[in-house]
């Protein structure tokens, strides 16, 4: 539904909003965006994990193996304090870019999509 490239440019933004609340593994960050959006959010695994790995190689997050009382364990992620930061001030951004958009398209135009 929407342009890929609009998603890969919010993927960590949403990513790190996410695990801000609470650790998370791979599938269940999936099901939240697509609970969140209404079922308009599709991310597939080639955008989730390499945009999960981005994270971790840059320090925002880390991971850890949990055992599960049936089946395999699982990969969670957890965000880490540089994570907490760079989510501060990717929100201030994303609030100001959306601010700017209205400005440019029309704040009347936006609300009626």
């Amino acid at each position: 539904m929407f342009n890929r490239e609009l998603i890969k440019g919010s993927t960590s933004l949403i990513l790190l909003q996410l695990l801000n609340e609470k650790d998370m593994y791979g599938y269940q960050l999936v099901k939240e965006m697509e609970k969140r959006s209404g079922n308009t959010l599709e991310v597939k695994e080639g955008t989730l994990y390499p945009a999960l790995h981005k994270l971790e190689k840059m320090g925002y997050v880390e991971t850890y193996w949990q055992e599960q009382q049936k089946g395999p364990a699982r990969k969670y992620y957890k965000i880490k304090e540089e994570g907490k930061v760079i989510l501060t001030e990717k929100t201030k951004e994303w609030s100001k870019f959306v601010s700017m958009m209205n400005g440019i398209i029309g704040r009347d135009r936006y609300d009626s999509i």
